[in-house]
């Protein structure tokens, strides 16, 4: 069985869980980025967005690169392979299980005849299903007391 480091794999699924982190690796899945330049499609401000960025960071998602006063973002994928083999295990599960189910559902019913419909009841009409109707239980009694009709 493989061993993960759930540390890693609780960092990188936090840092996975924010819609905006999100989209800013997929910003940077495109080509590297300057803070700013990554910003710029969001309605933030730069502050904020770099309280992503340092999570993305401390996640291991991206590495920050400074050249002069330009600060250039670089997506990092090794967490998310790691977290994607983890996933991969219950992808296994599931597949395993939807194949049962599938071959459970394509076997032919040898064994059983199907159920002859049950023919209508003389006092009421036969319906689509062959099913029988149930009365209506009676409805709510009188209006009782209130602050209204007191």
């Amino acid at each position: 069985m493989v061993k993960f480091n759930d540390a890693l794999l609780d960092r990188t699924f936090a840092a996975l869980s924010d819609p905006t982190r999100r989209a800013l690796l997929a910003r940077l899945s495109e080509h590297d980025l300057s803070i700013s330049e990554l910003a710029a499609p969001f309605a933030m401000s730069l502050p904020a967005v770099m309280k992503h960025l340092d999570v993305l960071s401390d996640a291991g998602l991206i590495t920050r690169n400074k050249t002069g006063r330009t600060v250039a973002c670089r997506l990092a994928a090794g967490p998310m392979e790691e977290a994607m083999e983890w996933l991969n295990r219950y992808q296994r599960f599931w597949s395993e299980s939807l194949d049962r189910l599938a071959a459970f559902v394509e076997e032919e019913p040898a064994s059983c005849p199907p159920d002859p419909p049950s023919p209508p009841t003389p006092s009421s009409p036969a319906s689509a299903s062959g099913g029988v109707s149930t009365p209506r239980p009676p409805g709510s009694s009188a209006r009782g007391r209130n602050r209204r009709n007191s």
